[in-house]
């Protein structure tokens, strides 16, 4: 049984949470506020985390960025009344793998929780990439350079994921888009661009001159190596 962790302080909303996902097969924790939300995450084994981002101690991106910096992998899809694009995109940057908006649908939401939990399923936790001076941790996701682990954000590693899955294929910039940052947030090829130039300095002895990712002019990229 996939154990799920709601955070939530507002109780209605916690309830009928707790009662739709309960119906589903789902058992399902509940807290309601980010301190006991970071001390939960850790001390327990859940499959999925539920993480709205209005919450009394430490709001939902704080408690994204601390797990995620503290090495939990487990996925995390936010919750939150705000629409502001810019705020998706800084959730997703922080190591959330997923974001959806209120009022949504129980429907919706019980697709979402099904696709991310195969994805983790399917994505290799286990595996590591080594390339170079380099490795990728997918257990820990966490990206090391001679030995010593390397800063990046949640989004950088997924990036470098979806290219060593792809390892000398060519990555449209549109494929990168949707399997890096999903349908269902609207960023521009160009945070794309900026990602690539970010994990080059992290990966590469000369970023100017990349021998891993490799620029295809006015397609995308390819990962060598």
């Amino acid at each position: 049984m996939n154990r799920i962790l709601i955070v939530e302080d507002e109780p209605g909303i916690a309830f009928a949470l707790e009662s739709d996902l309960q119906t589903e097969g789902y058992q399902v924790t509940i807290v309601a506020d980010g301190v006991e939300a970071v001390r939960r995450a850790r001390a327990e084994p859940f499959e999925l985390i539920l993480l709205d981002v209005m919450l009394p101690g430490k709001d939902g991106f704080e408690v994204c960025r601390e797990l995620r910096r503290g090495g939990l992998s487990t996925p995390i899809i936010m919750l939150t009344a705000k629409t502001q694009e810019l705020e998706k995109v800084v959730g997703l940057d922080l190591g959330a793998d997923d974001y959806i908006t209120k009022p949504f649908s129980p429907r919706e939401l019980r697709a979402r929780i099904r696709a991310i939990l195969r994805r983790a399923i399917t994505d290799g936790a286990g595996e590591i990439h080594r390339f170079g001076r380099c490795e990728l941790d997918m257990a820990r996701f966490e990206l090391r350079r001679d030995d010593r682990q390397v800063e990046a954000t949640h989004t950088e590693l997924k990036l470098l994921a979806a290219f060593l899955r792809a390892r000398g294929r060519v990555l449209t910039r549109e494929i990168l888009l949707e399997q890096v940052w999903g349908s269902e947030v609207y960023v521009t090829d160009r945070v794309v661009d900026n990602h690539v130039v970010a994990l080059r300095r992290k990966i590469e002895d000369d970023p100017a001159a990349p021998k891993y990712l490799i620029s295809i002019r006015g397609v995308g990229y390819r990962f060598d190596g």
